[in-house]
């Protein structure tokens, strides 16, 4: 039996039947409306030229394939479950301790959903001064302002709604046809310096192909405590995993490719001045800064929902609605860019504690009930994340070579495979 205070918790509680509506089209546009990114195709250009052409392409497809899996394997299971990604946590780590990683997922999507509007806020000043429009200095908190309350106004609606009939109706084909004209632009750009050149280009050295494969998978896992937060609304785990794989996939590729090609065809500091460059790249650019628009309510509505599941008095929408104004206000006065080696370290802690978490629940039917009976600490599974922590930080150091985010995934996930009951 639940307590009053459990049963209340939308979090801890399996969604209803007849509220799971997305099937594997709805799992497929969400992700990879949300795999498309500014962010992802700076990231992609950070492996030129360190790698040669070849050798990044081969990283960006095994990286995406991988960790676009791992999405789907979590979504296959929040799906079944009917929960939350607090509700994972809860099942595998105890009620109590789980209070912890919640909070570091709570902390993780406030900066991330920080820095999301501060990407957007530099891509609309650029995009203005580009066109000549803005070129008060006001104009950046202006932008801020104006994305922050986009975001607040969204999360005040239905999010199913807003996948459903948004982002599947609207926005996946404005971002996929604003994809395409920059791929052909720089594609055409790419042609006209000697396209069999850029194929055969070898890397300047500096980094090799599992330190990139890290680089490339850093981007799906970094969703992996959000994905269960959407994908408990679909009608069966199997679409989800398939929508999810697929969809987040193509995206990655795509994106991290797209960084490439423009680097190597257009190197520049910044990316958004070197996609304002191409012809048409104004129209391009702001399409898919509209599409930021659901990573950064995606960021919003999970850390609603997992603060919701410590405070069950505020509804999701609340604590949402709340979350979007913070994260408004940070972007406004925190300088986010010194901060995302902070960020990226803290999402560190992501890789092992959802390795154990598919380790525990991966092909298991009695995840929901494993809630109700948690206790409120369970120690192998804490001893495994917090063991898996270690070695993330620790292989850079003694195998470089190796990477770190997929030996630490594959280690917690087969000891805690191991060690299940």
């Amino acid at each position: 039996m639940h307590s009053p205070a459990t049963a209340a918790n939308e979090a801890l509680t399996p969604v209803a039947s007849e509220q799971r509506v997305f099937r594997w089209h709805d799992h497929a546009s969400l992700w990879f409306s949300l795999g498309v990114g500014l962010l992802v195709m700076q990231v992609g250009a950070y492996l030129m030229p360190a790698l040669g052409t070849q050798e990044a392409l081969v990283a960006i497809v095994a990286g995406s394939v991988l960790g676009a899996g791992l999405l789907g394997w979590v979504a296959k299971i929040g799906c079944d479950s009917g929960l939350a990604s607090a509700g994972l946590m809860h099942a595998v780590y105890g009620r109590s301790f789980a209070r912890l990683p919640i909070v570091l997922n709570i902390v993780q999507l406030l900066g991330w959903g920080t820095f999301e509007l501060v990407v957007m806020r530099d891509a609309t000043v650029a995009i203005g001064r580009q066109s000549g429009a803005l070129l008060a200095p006001h104009w950046p908190v202006l932008a801020t302002l104006l994305w922050g309350g986009v975001i607040t106004l969204l999360i005040s609606g239905s999010m199913v709604r807003l996948v459903r009939r948004v982002v599947a109706r609207v926005a996946l084909p404005l971002v996929v046809l604003s994809l395409l004209w920059l791929s052909w632009k720089f594609l055409g750009m790419a042609q006209a310096q000697g396209l069999e050149a850029l194929w055969q280009r070898r890397g300047a050295g500096g980094m090799g192909v599992m330190p990139a494969l890290d680089l490339v998978i850093a981007m799906p896992i970094s969703w992996l405590p959000l994905v269960a937060d959407y994908a408990r609304h679909g009608r069966h785990g199997g679409a989800a995993l398939r929508g999810t794989w697929a969809g987040y996939a193509l995206a990655n590729i795509w994106c991290y490719g797209l960084g490439v090609l423009v680097a190597l065809t257009l190197p520049s500091q910044d990316l958004v001045t070197a996609l304002l460059l191409a012809q048409g790249g104004l129209i391009a650019l702001s399409l898919i800064l509209i599409d930021e628009v659901d990573n950064a309510y995606g960021d919003a509505y999970s850390g609603a929902v997992s603060t919701h599941s410590l405070l069950p008095r505020w509804s999701v929408r609340r604590w949402g609605m709340l979350i979007a104004v913070l994260c408004t206000g940070m972007a406004l006065v925190l300088p986010m860019h010194s901060l995302e080696p902070f960020l990226l370290l803290l999402s560190s802690v992501f890789v092992p504690l959802f390795g154990v978490i598919l380790g525990r629940l991966a092909g298991r039917s009695d995840v929901a009930a494993q809630v109700a009976q948690a206790r409120a600490a369970h120690g192998v599974p804490i001893a495994l994340w917090l063991a898996g922590i270690a070695c993330y930080h620790l292989l850079p150091q003694v195998a470089p070579a190796l990477g770190s985010a997929l030996p630490t995934l594959a280690l917690s996930f087969a000891l805690a495979r191991w060690s299940r009951a």
